[in-house]
């Protein structure tokens, strides 16, 4: 079972980290001053490369556990 709870945290952590860099994204205002303009545009580059890895760390949980399920499915089929 241990093989079916790793892809799962993983699932849930990529879910937590896609939210949270996608509140940073919402969070950002219209800067009034030249500084803080690219102070923002950095901030918010770093929030949509986390929200990509946050995506790409999702798929591939999630493709773990298709993955988890099909060889369970196998051994269940060899052993029947």
């Amino acid at each position: 079972m241990v093989s079916l709870n790793t892809p799962l945290q993983g699932i849930e952590q990529a879910q937590d980290a896609f939210d949270q860099a996608a509140s940073k994204v919402v969070q950002a205002t219209t800067p009034t001053q030249p500084q803080a303009a690219q102070q923002d545009q950095v901030s918010l580059s770093d929030a949509m490369v986390s929200m990509l890895q946050a995506s790409n760390d999702y798929q591939a949980n999630l493709k773990s556990e298709q993955v988890s399920n099909d060889m369970q499915k196998s051994l269940l089929n060899i052993l029947a």
